[in-house]
Protein backbone atom coordinates (compact mmCIF):
# COMPACT_ATOMS: atom_id res chain seq x y z
CA UNK A 1 0.00 0.00 0.00
CA UNK A 2 1.45 3.47 -0.50
CA UNK A 3 1.04 5.67 2.10
CA UNK A 4 0.06 9.39 2.10
CA UNK A 5 -0.21 12.47 4.76
CA UNK A 6 -1.86 15.25 4.15
CA UNK A 7 -2.42 18.32 6.13
CA UNK A 8 -4.95 20.70 5.24
CA UNK A 9 -6.06 24.34 7.04
CA UNK A 10 -9.10 26.55 6.34
CA UNK A 11 -9.77 30.15 8.33
CA UNK A 12 -13.30 30.96 8.54
CA UNK A 13 -14.63 34.16 9.94
CA UNK A 14 -17.35 31.96 12.05
CA UNK A 15 -17.37 30.69 15.14
CA UNK A 16 -16.62 27.12 16.08
CA UNK A 17 -19.87 25.73 17.65
CA UNK A 18 -20.74 26.51 13.83
CA UNK A 19 -17.85 25.23 11.98
CA UNK A 20 -18.57 21.96 14.30
CA UNK A 21 -22.00 20.83 13.88
CA UNK A 22 -21.58 21.32 9.67
CA UNK A 23 -17.88 19.09 9.78
CA UNK A 24 -19.92 16.95 12.69
CA UNK A 25 -23.13 16.64 10.49
CA UNK A 26 -20.80 14.63 7.58
CA UNK A 27 -24.08 13.10 5.83
CA UNK A 28 -24.84 16.86 4.68
CA UNK A 29 -21.65 16.93 3.14
CA UNK A 30 -22.68 16.27 -0.26
CA UNK A 31 -25.02 19.55 -0.24
CA UNK A 32 -21.91 22.02 0.17
CA UNK A 33 -18.93 20.15 -0.52
CA UNK A 34 -17.56 19.61 -4.41
CA UNK A 35 -16.30 16.31 -4.24
CA UNK A 36 -18.56 14.51 -2.12
CA UNK A 37 -20.83 12.19 -4.00
CA UNK A 38 -22.11 10.54 -1.24
CA UNK A 39 -22.22 9.66 2.27
CA UNK A 40 -24.58 6.63 3.91
CA UNK A 41 -24.41 5.92 7.61
CA UNK A 42 -24.05 2.39 8.07
CA UNK A 43 -24.27 2.02 11.76
CA UNK A 44 -25.48 4.62 13.96
CA UNK A 45 -23.30 5.60 16.49
CA UNK A 46 -23.63 6.20 20.93
CA UNK A 47 -24.65 10.07 21.48
CA UNK A 48 -21.60 11.56 20.94
CA UNK A 49 -21.32 9.80 17.73
CA UNK A 50 -18.82 7.40 18.72
CA UNK A 51 -19.19 4.17 16.57
CA UNK A 52 -21.08 5.86 14.02
CA UNK A 53 -19.49 4.29 10.52
CA UNK A 54 -20.77 5.93 7.62
CA UNK A 55 -19.45 5.22 3.63
CA UNK A 56 -18.42 8.12 1.88
CA UNK A 57 -18.04 8.28 -1.93
CA UNK A 58 -15.55 10.50 -3.65
CA UNK A 59 -15.03 11.99 -7.01
CA UNK A 60 -12.98 14.54 -7.84
CA UNK A 61 -10.73 16.52 -10.92
CA UNK A 62 -9.24 12.77 -11.60
CA UNK A 63 -10.98 10.21 -13.43
CA UNK A 64 -11.61 7.75 -10.82
CA UNK A 65 -13.71 7.72 -7.65
CA UNK A 66 -12.62 6.33 -3.59
CA UNK A 67 -15.29 4.80 -1.52
CA UNK A 68 -14.65 4.36 1.94
CA UNK A 69 -16.03 3.32 5.51
CA UNK A 70 -14.95 6.27 8.44
CA UNK A 71 -16.09 4.34 11.97
CA UNK A 72 -15.90 7.59 14.47
CA UNK A 73 -13.60 6.87 17.13
CA UNK A 74 -13.19 9.59 19.20
CA UNK A 75 -15.52 13.03 19.63
CA UNK A 76 -14.72 15.87 21.67
CA UNK A 77 -17.19 18.48 21.32
CA UNK A 78 -16.24 21.24 19.57
CA UNK A 79 -12.98 20.78 18.96
CA UNK A 80 -12.16 17.07 17.85
CA UNK A 81 -13.50 13.99 15.89
CA UNK A 82 -11.39 11.35 14.96
CA UNK A 83 -12.65 8.08 12.72
CA UNK A 84 -10.45 5.26 11.30
CA UNK A 85 -10.88 4.50 7.47
CA UNK A 86 -11.19 1.26 5.51
CA UNK A 87 -11.89 0.53 2.28
CA UNK A 88 -10.05 1.70 -0.87
CA UNK A 89 -8.09 4.14 1.81
CA UNK A 90 -7.11 2.73 5.75
CA UNK A 91 -5.65 5.15 8.12
CA UNK A 92 -6.69 7.84 10.45
CA UNK A 93 -8.84 10.98 10.11
CA UNK A 94 -8.58 13.98 12.62
CA UNK A 95 -10.42 17.31 12.67
CA UNK A 96 -9.21 20.04 15.40
CA UNK A 97 -11.28 23.33 15.77
CA UNK A 98 -9.66 26.24 17.44
CA UNK A 99 -11.41 29.31 17.83
CA UNK A 100 -9.83 33.26 18.51
CA UNK A 101 -12.27 36.00 18.10
CA UNK A 102 -14.41 34.73 15.85
CA UNK A 103 -12.39 33.24 13.57
CA UNK A 104 -12.26 29.54 13.44
CA UNK A 105 -9.02 27.26 12.23
CA UNK A 106 -10.46 23.80 10.79
CA UNK A 107 -6.83 21.95 10.94
CA UNK A 108 -7.62 17.93 8.89
CA UNK A 109 -5.12 15.81 9.33
CA UNK A 110 -5.32 12.31 7.00
CA UNK A 111 -3.02 9.70 7.51
CA UNK A 112 -4.02 7.02 5.02
CA UNK A 113 -2.66 3.98 2.35
CA UNK A 114 -4.41 3.41 -1.06
CA UNK A 115 -5.42 -0.01 -1.02
CA UNK A 116 -6.27 -0.29 -4.74
CA UNK A 117 -3.91 -2.30 -6.89
CA UNK A 118 -3.52 0.33 -9.81
CA UNK A 119 -3.18 3.48 -6.97
CA UNK A 120 -0.69 1.25 -5.49
CA UNK A 121 1.54 0.42 -8.98
CA UNK A 122 1.60 4.24 -10.01
CA UNK A 123 1.92 5.57 -6.76
CA UNK A 124 5.82 6.76 -7.84
CA UNK A 125 4.52 8.34 -10.76
CA UNK A 126 1.21 9.42 -10.07
CA UNK A 127 1.78 10.73 -6.32
CA UNK A 128 1.96 14.70 -6.86
CA UNK A 129 -1.07 14.10 -9.01
CA UNK A 130 -2.97 12.14 -5.96
CA UNK A 131 -1.67 15.19 -3.55
CA UNK A 132 -3.20 18.03 -6.10
CA UNK A 133 -6.11 15.98 -6.10
CA UNK A 134 -6.58 15.83 -2.50
CA UNK A 135 -6.13 19.73 -2.43
CA UNK A 136 -8.42 20.41 -5.11
CA UNK A 137 -10.98 18.49 -3.40
CA UNK A 138 -10.37 20.07 0.51
CA UNK A 139 -10.02 23.52 -1.12
CA UNK A 140 -13.78 22.49 -1.93
CA UNK A 141 -14.31 21.86 1.48
CA UNK A 142 -13.24 25.36 2.56
CA UNK A 143 -15.17 27.55 0.08
CA UNK A 144 -18.18 25.23 0.13
CA UNK A 145 -18.36 25.40 4.27
CA UNK A 146 -17.83 29.20 4.09
CA UNK A 147 -20.65 29.54 1.63
CA UNK A 148 -22.70 27.19 3.66
CA UNK A 149 -22.63 28.90 6.76
CA UNK A 150 -22.32 32.87 5.50
CA UNK A 151 -19.03 33.43 6.50
CA UNK A 152 -15.59 34.58 4.90
CA UNK A 153 -12.80 31.68 4.10
CA UNK A 154 -9.74 33.91 4.73
CA UNK A 155 -7.15 31.25 3.87
CA UNK A 156 -7.67 27.81 2.90
CA UNK A 157 -4.39 25.19 2.69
Amino acid sequence: MAAYSFLTTWLLECERDRVWAAIHDSEAWPSWWCGVERVVEITPGDEDGIGQVNRYSWRSKLPYELEFEMRTTRVERPHLLEGQASGELEGVGRWRLYEEEGTTAVVYEWNVATTKPWMNALAPLLRPAFAWNHDWVMGNGGTGLAHLLGCRLIASD
